[in-house]
């Protein structure tokens, strides 16, 4: 069953939610929206937070041009951690920090230099305190960073993407990161380029805590191209599971499983009907992977669940009008009343498919454990 919990587009909250909800120890959800309200002119965007029950509350206002530009991170210390693109005296990007009553510190402003710039993807706490992330752009070529910065702001460049600088013997490393890093059991750190590898359709990587990186794959059309920001995720057997925005049989997008040695194995390939352009996967308390398609179904995207062993099913289907609102952009979190929560890019009671709106959603439904996939 769908539930409507929240429309954006009122004065006070207008627009866009961007990035995954992440629930804290108080029951709320927190998350970003990528434009702010009326009276600014919709630039700067929120921080908000919102109960089970629907009730939003705005944390933080941004200043116009911030665009916050992933979700948050509920670190150990009980504060939310999160990224803009565009803050600062150098227009690329900030980290910041923000506690559950709204009370914000800037941590960093990224310079476009060695430390990169534009940070677009939700950061990572390790098992060592440390959150660690990506910038798209900056560094040596351009071609982004990863890195790695603790509570009070000091950060350390792990590694500059260069894809490909000709020297013998080296690979290209790939280009433009957008997604948030993955942290495996042996405590090196995978995650994805958006572009570059041979075919210039992005790459997996492995990266240790001291930045010792290693091109695990190389995308080609047939498999999938353009992995999606926070797409990656460990399974119990050590193999991650992720999606890309397009490629794939029909160019519309796939889902794949990968060993940590890089071999890769398509497990799903979308067609339209059932969704196009899938966002990020989380796993489920049953075991099985769930997840959300920008577009496709009826037009204004999907939620899916699909086993380990890729068996897909279409969960709902957005109308795109006064309701459920269109084009989820980020994936689902699962609540701890087993629910799945989630936001649409547009759509809702206030602007329907305007350029701006959106609406925080509810999905639930019985869960049963997958049979013979594990």
């Amino acid at each position: 069953m769908l539930t409507t919990l929240y429309h954006f587009g009122q004065d006070a909250d207008f627009g866009i939610p961007n990035g995954a909800l992440v629930q804290a120890s108080d029951g709320s959800f927190y998350g970003t929206t990528k434009h702010g309200p009326w009276e600014t002119n919709h630039t700067g965007g929120t921080v908000f937070s919102i109960t089970p029950t629907g009730k939003l509350t705005t944390l933080h206002r941004f200043s116009g041009g911030t665009d916050p530009a992933a979700g948050l991170t509920r670190a150990d210390d009980g504060n939310f951690y999160g990224s803009t693109a565009a803050e600062g005296t150098n227009n690329s990007g900030a980290i910041f920090k923000i506690s559950p009553a709204g009370a914000l510190t800037i941590l960093y402003h990224f310079s476009g230099a060695a430390a990169g710039r534009e940070p677009e993807a939700e950061l990572l706490q390790a098992s060592d305190g440390f959150l660690y992330g990506t910038t798209v752009f900056g560094g040596k070529k351009n071609k982004g960073t990863v890195f790695r910065i603790n509570t009070v702001g000091a950060l350390t460049t792990l590694w500059q993407f260069s894809d490909f600088d000709g020297t013998p013997g080296t690979q290209p490393d790939g280009a433009c990161p957008s997604a948030r890093l993955v942290q495996s059991t042996d405590n090196s750190f995978y995650g994805t380029t958006l572009m570059g590898g041979s075919n210039g359709l992005g790459t997996i990587f492995k990266i240790s805590p001291t930045g010792t990186l290693t091109t695990v794959y190389q995308f080609g059309l047939g498999d999938g191209e353009r992995p999606r920001p926070g797409s990656l995720l460990q399974e119990r057997d050590g193999s991650f599971y992720g999606i890309t925005y397009s490629g794939g049989t029909n160019n519309l997008g796939a889902v794949f499983k990968i060993s940590p040695a890089g071999t890769l194995t398509t497990l799903y390939q979308f067609s339209g009907a059932d969704g196009r352009n899938p966002n990020s996967l989380i796993q489920g308390s049953d075991g099985n992977f769930y997840g959300t398609t920008y577009q496709g179904g009826k037009g204004q995207g999907t939620v899916f669940k699909l086993t380990p062993m890729g068996t897909l099913t279409t969960l709902l289907q957005f109308d795109g009008f006064k309701g459920s609102g269109a084009f989820p952009l980020a994936g689902l979190v699962q609540g701890s009343d087993s629910s799945f929560y989630g936001t649409t890019h547009i759509g809702g009671d206030t602007h329907g498919l305007s350029a701006y709106g959106g609406t925080i959603f509810k999905l639930s439904f019985s869960l049963n454990s997958p049979r013979s996939e594990h």
